[in-house]
């Protein structure tokens, strides 16, 4: 499995536009294979700053859903949405492996 984690610089008066282009993608993303876990918006700290976590089960599969993406009309009307509100400034993407599944003490032992 691998993990794509985004982080967005957003505009702070433009939360609420945000919060809905975000509401789309956590629906939209296991209707395309994979496993959102969330958006994690401002809140203490930084206003403009937000994250967003979801899985696939290669890189291969997230391969193929960003090349099917650019095919799917609910994607692009949502692309269009956050470039018609400006509420993202920018983001980048890094990925991961994640470690889901918690293990005994005994499990540290050498």
């Amino acid at each position: 499995m691998i993990t794509c984690t985004v982080r967005y610089e957003i505009d702070p008066d433009k939360l609420s536009e945000f919060e809905r282009y975000a509401r789309f993608w956590l629906r939209k993303i296991p209707e395309m294979g994979g496993i959102h876990h969330g958006y994690h918006l401002p809140h203490e700290g930084p206003n403009d700053v937000a994250y967003c976590h979801f899985s696939f089960d290669s890189l291969a599969a997230y391969e193929a859903y960003r090349a099917a993406m650019w095919d799917d009309a609910e994607c692009l009307r949502a692309y269009d949405f956050a470039t018609r509100t400006k509420c993202i400034r920018r983001y980048d993407r890094s990925f991961t492996r994640p470690v889901l599944d918690g293990a005994s003490a005994g499990d540290l032992d050498l």
